[in-house]
């Protein structure tokens, strides 16, 4: 069996999290996923201090829990602390969130859903409470078609963000909006057909999503930086020109909250990984949040001294694929996936110099690359206090919701 107490530590905050959450799940079977309670609240603070007054947003696809989303907007899912609104990557994801309570939700992305686009538009509340995301007017002709009503919808323009050095394109490919007066346009169309226009929105993935993992990209961030602090503010002018004033100019990521909440025509940041604090955010230099988030496995074989296998463990993250994307074995410290297996769909093998003094039953602790993918995966997350006491919290797949 494991010596808990003399396994080599992997950093001392993340030491005593572990030991909190162990000792609180220790008569639990995994696989399971914990979350401690102490360390999410630690992280919230920290999003909002780094946000320095702006609201910050909170995206809900690195959520995926009701509970925590609650946690951080309070009862009503509206507004708490620091936080206002949801960022929602589905519509029908929106709409359910409307149905317990929220208020402000601000779709992340454009939606296609026909159905989802009719029942928003047969609904007064859901019409006031969310914005839907759009970049071309075929997406406002969508909408039209599939609208029930008349009654004017809520649109925010998303703006390409990324950092353009002549044919070179540094950033995610998004919309095609880039220029102000493009953007002005599709407003002054968007108006002249009954939408209402009330927000545009920035997401700068090379800023927010990039680790600083070399000078070259911590060149691209302050280049980038410089660059949309001025288009946004020509982008903005141009925008309320066009269609008035703007109840919403959002922007931002957990990895770019201090630079976008400088800029002082946004009115909000978005953020949600910060929250728990996946593996792809351990190497930013702004900021220094610890992991919040964590899922057990069980030993259950051991094909050789310096190898054990374990139960389950394939939650492999969206992205590129690569070593980034794989879940990190973090205790016992020391262990490592194997390269021509990783993390496998119903047993993940480990090595490492630990792996000889798991036995069979034993656990280990791992932490999945993004945030709220993990929660797809399990349909509890036990939620652990700074006492010790455990409650277990349905996630969105828990509470049967399904959104893609």
């Amino acid at each position: 069996m494991i010596d808990w107490s003399h396994a080599a530590t992997i950093g001392s905050s993340v030491t005593r999290t572990l030991d909190r959450l162990t000792a609180a799940t220790r008569e639990l079977d995994p696989p399971l996923a914990a979350l401690d309670l102490t360390t999410l609240r630690s992280n919230a603070a920290d999003l909002v201090r780094r946000a320095g007054g702006t609201p910050v947003r909170v995206a809900s696809k690195s959520v995926r829990c009701r509970t925590v989303l609650t946690e951080t907007l309070g009862d009503t899912l509206t507004a708490s602390g620091g936080f206002r609104g949801i960022m929602a990557y589905s519509l029908r994801e929106a709409l359910w969130l409307v149905g317990l309570g929220a208020r402000d939700i601000l779709m992340g992305y454009p939606t296609a859903d026909r159905g989802a686009i009719a029942d928003l538009t047969a609904d007064d509340t859901a019409l006031q409470s969310i914005t839907l995301m759009v970049d071309d007017d075929a997406q406002l002709d969508l909408i039209r078609s599939a609208s029930t009503g008349d009654a004017p919808v809520r649109v925010c323009l998303d703006v390409d963000a990324s950092l353009r050095i002549g044919p070179i394109h540094l950033g995610v490919r998004r919309s095609p909006l880039r220029e102000p007066a493009a953007v002005a346009a599709l407003a002054a169309r968007a108006r002249q057909r009954g939408f209402s226009v009330v927000g545009v929105m920035f997401y700068e993935a090379q800023i927010a999503g990039l680790p600083d993992t070399s000078a070259p990209i911590g060149w691209v961030k302050k280049a980038s930086a410089r660059e949309l602090a001025s288009r946004r503010g020509a982008v903005v002018a141009a925008v309320t020109d066009a269609v008035g004033a703007l109840e919403i100019v959002n922007s931002g990521g957990t990895g770019s909250l201090e630079v976008s909440s400088a800029d002082p025509v946004v009115t909000e940041v978005t953020a949600g990984s910060g929250l728990y604090v996946p593996t792809l955010f351990d190497r930013y230099r702004a900021f220094r949040p610890d992991p919040a988030l964590f899922f057990a496995l069980s030993a259950v074989r051991k094909p050789t001294p310096s190898v054990t296998t374990l139960f389950g463990g394939g939650y492999i993250a969206s992205g590129p694929a690569g070593a980034t994307r794989v879940p990190s074995p973090v205790w016992p410290a020391g262990l490592k996936l194997l390269r021509n297996e990783g993390a496998g769909e119903v047993q993940t093998p480990v090595t490492g110099k630990e792996a000889g003094n798991i036995a069979i039953g034993d656990r280990v602790w791992f932490r999945h690359a993004k945030a709220g993918e993990l929660c797809e995966r399990f349909d509890r997350v036990y939620v652990v206090e700074a006492d010790g006491t455990r409650t277990s919290v349905p996630t969105y797949r828990g509470e049967g919701q399904c959104f893609g």
